[in-house]
């Protein structure tokens, strides 16, 4: 898969998780807060491998499209300070739903004008072979990449390649803390209903009696 196809089928699967969370209902805490998750691992990827590997290629050979580089990093810069934002949000907040508005405001935006603007001209500058090249290096990228938003982190080479390894080390420990935490209040909740409480919630039924 070339760069452009790979970066067009990321953005597609993010738009996937945008409708999604349109479609919930305003009580749907639980699915917004999942489905808010992915969208915060999924951008965050997407970012970190554009940022190492996409735009320092597109500028080392087009000095042309610098500005629309430059355009895009910003673009990242302002979602990744409301994927952070977001990342610690109770999804009952009151302000929750509409930051995730706002952030989907500006990722279609972003998407827009890469999709319209940038990758048709790559075409010109790049020959298939090379786009091809740079979607195997983007993918293998993606393995390492940080899973969580780091605003404050350098966003361009060299200090983006160093800060983003230790940066996607560190997500790994917090993926792992926050999903044994989750375990551990499920377990913790399901011990508090009961075993009945819980056949009733999965059958829709009254438990049999022992």
């Amino acid at each position: 898969m070339d760069a452009i196809a790979l970066l067009k089928a990321d953005h597609k699967t993010v738009e996937q998780l945008f409708r999604k969370f349109e479609k919930a209902g305003s009580n749907a805490h639980k699915l917004k807060r999942r489905l808010v998750d992915q969208m915060v691992t999924a951008l965050s990827v997407h970012a970190a491998i554009e940022e190492q590997v996409f735009y320092p290629a597109v500028r080392a050979r087009s000095e042309e499209l610098s500005p629309e580089v430059l355009r895009s990093l910003e673009e990242h810069h302002v979602v990744k300070w409301v994927l952070a934002e977001l990342d610690g949000m109770s999804p009952e907040a009151e302000r929750f739903d509409a930051k995730v508005q706002v952030l989907m405001e500006n990722v279609r935006a972003h998407v827009l004008q890469e999709e319209n603007a940038l990758f048709p001209a790559l075409k010109k500058v790049f020959r298939p072979q090379e786009l091809r090249t740079m979607g195997d290096v983007l993918e293998m990228s993606r393995k390492a990449a940080p899973t969580r938003p780091h605003p404050m982190a350098p966003d361009t080479p060299p200090g983006n390649l160093v800060a983003g390894a230790v940066s996607a080390v560190m997500d790994m420990g917090r993926d792992a803390l926050r999903a044994a935490r989750r375990k551990a209040t499920k377990v913790r909740s399901v011990a508090a209903r009961g075993p009945r409480q819980v056949v009733r919630d999965m059958t829709g039924a009254e438990a049999a009696s022992p």
